[in-house]
């Protein structure tokens, strides 16, 4: 779709906005070019002494209303029109918004947040801008041309009228030239802008980073080479827009210099009144409106086109997990991997390797593993982040393909172990998915998560505001009010990606004991914790050990401790490590 397919199905839409404010500007248009006429025909009949006192006054009221008339039309079809052109900026930031919800993890893998973010601030104000300015300086440049130019044609001397279009073929040619480098330009500015717009939302988020490493000043000249050329790229532009007036400059003053020569040569042969080319050149002087109006839409359609060949990819990319299914109602049962097998795009190889496991209603499976051996991979299957290249998973009666994705993710609670907590309240966090949840059920949560203690500490405690990304808070707060999250809901399976690493082995201790005791409380809710620490698996009912994608060990904790394989190793090694870390 191109941009005036895009601007034709909005108007399409909206046309009772757009009509409205199209009948106000012909009144406008018309009352315009009435008044050089009527000015005309008042200084020929005070030349001719035609126009006595009373009727002189009566032609200036007359002007004077036609004057008020059209400043009142002018402000209702700006409102009318740009009613319009506003929304069509909001849907096309709903559109994006919505569509970059349901996009998966490799989709923002391949995308840089800060051009995102420029797609929905200044690129759909580009877009909006072709909507509304745009369309209104179109229409009315060229309804207020047609109008003049048959006034002129008709209404005062064909051949004078002939004579002053002479120079704008050459106008026209300038308009062509300029608007093809207008379009590169705005183009050009746009994506400086965007990777400036990027560098500030990295830096930001590193901010920690760089000051420990005292990268401030190099950060901060990488900055101001980005914010240069983001400048010199929109002051390119704004020449580029700025050469339209001087072509209009020299269209209308050649036109001027003619309309003088050839009217005061049919002045004084006779052939015109002085009212009647006073006329004309009123009318010349209304054409320089219609003339900027015309560089001015060629400059914002140029902006448009090179915001919209940006933005349109983004919207119509295809998602990266499909949601084609069917089934909303919430799954139960047994979740089952059958045969899993999956590998990441950019990798050669695989991820997971026949990876089979069942995990059953009330229950707990463990996983465990060295870095790198397809730990994540599995939550992220269960989640639908990514699909498995061969295999599939299944839970109760159905694919979870088959479930829709609002339906599958609304069954799943998912602790990261880089929890994201938004700029709100502590008890705003916990009660994210449960917005309805009152004080004492939050607090309870906050108890089964051993984070209640420490929020009470703090000054205004559950309506502390965590700040951006939960700053104020410790790593090891941040991920027990994201499990506090989770426990809330009563969702039937619980995910916990190495959500305790940052908290010590007694909270950890505390924290699965009141899982254990939820679960018992709550026999259809099932949990996977997957962990690089083996004591927060010790306890589950199942354990897999993973190793280069594939299950090398599995069993209970005891089994896997007298097969005296990797776990059994590991899990000494943890032990003497913990007891070295208490002498």
């Amino acid at each position: 779709m191109t941009l005036f397919q895009l601007l034709r199905e909005f108007i399409r839409r909206h046309w009772q906005h757009y009509c409205a404010a199209g009948a106000m500007l012909l009144a406008v248009a018309v009352m315009t070019v009435l008044i050089p006429r009527r000015v005309g025909a008042v200084i020929d009949g005070m030349v001719n002494h035609q126009l006595d006192q009373h009727g002189l006054l009566e032609q200036l009221a007359y002007l004077l209303l036609m004057g008020v008339a059209i400043y009142f039309l002018r402000v209702g079809w700006r409102m009318q029109l740009f009613t319009a052109s506003y929304q069509l900026g909001a849907e096309l930031r709903t559109r994006l918004y919505q569509r970059l919800s349901l996009q998966g993890q490799s989709f923002f893998q391949q995308q840089r947040t800060g051009d995102l973010m420029a797609l929905g601030t200044n690129d759909a104000d580009a877009i909006e801008l072709a909507s509304g300015e745009a369309a209104l300086a179109g229409f009315d440049g060229s309804l207020t041309f047609a109008l003049v130019i048959g006034m002129m044609l008709l209404g005062v001397d064909w051949r004078l009228a002939l004579v002053a279009l002479l120079p704008f073929p050459l106008m026209a040619w300038a308009f062509k030239r300029i608007t093809h480098h207008v379009h590169e330009a705005s183009r050009d500015s746009l994506d400086r802008f965007s990777k400036l717009n990027d560098q500030v939302q990295e830096t930001l988020a590193g901010v920690r980073t760089l000051r420990a490493l005292g990268l401030e000043q190099r950060s901060a000249s990488q900055f101001a080479e980005l914010a240069e050329n983001a400048a010199n790229a929109s002051l390119s532009a704004q020449r580029w827009e700025a050469a339209y007036e001087p072509a209009v400059g020299i269209t209308l003053t050649s036109a001027g210099a003619l309309t003088l020569a050839m009217g005061g040569y049919l002045v004084w042969h006779g052939e015109m009144s002085i009212g009647m080319l006073t006329s004309f050149t009123m009318y010349l002087g209304q054409l320089i409106w219609p003339m900027f109006a015309a560089g001015w839409v060629l400059s914002l359609l140029e902006r448009g086109k090179a915001a919209w060949n940006r933005l349109e990819p983004v919207l119509n990319m295809e998602l990266s997990i499909e949601d084609h299914g069917t089934v909303t109602q919430a799954p139960n049962g047994v979740v089952s991997l059958q045969h899993i097998h999956f590998s990441y795009p950019s990798q050669s190889r695989a991820a997971l390797d026949d990876v089979s496991v069942s995990i059953i209603p009330g229950k707990t499976l463990g996983i465990v593993g060295p870095t790198g051996a397809g730990k994540s991979s599995i939550i992220k299957l269960l989640l639908r982040q990514i699909e498995t290249t061969q295999g599939q998973v299944v839970w109760g009666e159905h694919a979870i393909a088959d479930y829709r994705l609002q339906t599958l993710r609304s069954a799943i609670n998912w602790v990261a172990q880089e929890p994201f907590l938004f700029s709100a309240s502590i008890a705003e966090n916990i009660a994210l998915a449960r917005p309805g949840a009152t004080r004492a059920e939050i607090m309870h949560a906050a108890n089964l998560a051993s984070v209640h203690d420490d929020i009470i500490r703090f000054p205004q405690g559950y309506d502390t505001p965590v700040g951006e990304r939960g700053v104020t808070l410790s790593g090891g707060q941040r991920q027990r009010v994201a499990i506090a999250r989770a426990l809330l809901t009563d969702s039937p399976l619980l995910l916990l990606d190495d959500a305790l690493s940052a908290v010590d082995t007694e909270t950890e201790s505390r924290i699965l004991q009141h899982l254990t005791t939820l679960r018992k409380e709550q026999s259809n809710r099932s949990a996977v914790i997957v962990s690089h620490r083996l004591s927060a698996v010790a306890n589950a009912d199942h354990i897999l050990v993973l190793r280069d994608g594939k299950i090398t060990e599995q069993g209970t904790h005891a089994e896997l401790l007298a097969a005296k394989h990797w776990y059994a190793a590991q899990w000494r090694y943890q032990q003497l490590e913990a007891s070295l870390n208490a002498a």
